[in-house]
């Protein structure tokens, strides 16, 4: 499947249009490693709780973004785009979006 953040799939012809796919995927992390990411964020540097549940929760969330457009028959998905939620201190959801298309044959 492509995936494009661009409203093309060069050198691919756009034929169709199928309309909005997404992928939405919600987690959140344990008490310990909040805690130590609450400890580290006081002494400054890279928080990798925080950086491993982010690329966990874009990375299921892109899966099920290829599989809603799998499912609808696309052949890429074009204009992809991604939407960030924090909520609280421990839990992250990210949403993948964008539009399905069938190439012309």
């Amino acid at each position: 499947m492509i995936v494009s953040t661009t409203f093309s799939a060069e050198p691919y012809e756009i034929g169709e249009n199928l309309g909005l796919v997404f992928g939405i995927t919600s987690r959140s992390r344990n008490i310990a490693s909040t805690f130590g990411a609450g400890l580290k964020a006081v002494v400054g540097g890279n928080i990798g709780a925080f950086e491993k549940l982010a690329v966990e929760t874009r990375d299921e969330s892109m899966n099920k973004l290829i599989q809603h457009a799998s499912s609808i028959g696309a052949d890429a998905v074009v204009g992809l785009r991604f939407d960030t939620e924090t909520i609280g201190d421990t839990m992250s959801t990210v949403v993948a979006y964008g539009t399905a298309v069938k190439f012309k044959r």
